[in-house]
């Protein structure tokens, strides 16, 4: 399941998650200012950061700022604490797989999020040939996905 972590005056949380709707792709959200991120939640995203914290705290956040915070020299352990109890240095919105994320809304990255098969499907079939991916008679089974 998709995991998106948002706040509610954020337009690049309410893009994503329009754009997971048009694609009828499953999601979830959770809102990082309001209680519902845990220390379990901030450890999934710091792994699959490829940046390190980079990728995923605003440098310009007010807290860090205002407490001249260095989140480099910090521990993983403090890492955690610091983020649960400071959540607005979070950049949003975050979109968490089991395998990756991806920070904020770009409009050709988020394509990656669209399952294979309907990537397939698109790549290979028109209108003329295929209404839509459910009844392709181009479709590929789970097991030609997986090898591919």
């Amino acid at each position: 399941m998709i995991r998106i972590y948002i706040s509610p005056s954020c337009s690049s949380c309410r893009k994503v998650k329009e754009w997971f709707k048009e694609q009828k792709i499953p999601f979830e959200t959770k809102s990082i200012l309001s209680g519902q991120l845990t220390k379990n939640d901030i450890r999934d995203i710091i792994k699959k950061t490829l940046d390190g914290t980079d990728e995923i705290i605003s440098k310009r956040s007010k807290v860090i700022k205002e407490k001249n915070i260095d989140i480099d020299s910090m521990s993983f352990n403090e890492l955690v604490d610091f983020i649960y109890e400071n959540p607005s240095c979070l950049k949003r919105p975050i979109i968490v797989t089991d395998s990756r994320i991806q920070v904020g809304y770009n409009s050709e990255e988020i394509r990656s999020f669209i399952p294979k098969a309907r990537r397939i499907f698109r790549e290979n079939c028109t209108p003329e040939t295929c209404q839509d991916y459910y009844t392709c008679k181009n479709r590929l089974s789970q097991e030609d996905l997986d090898n591919m």
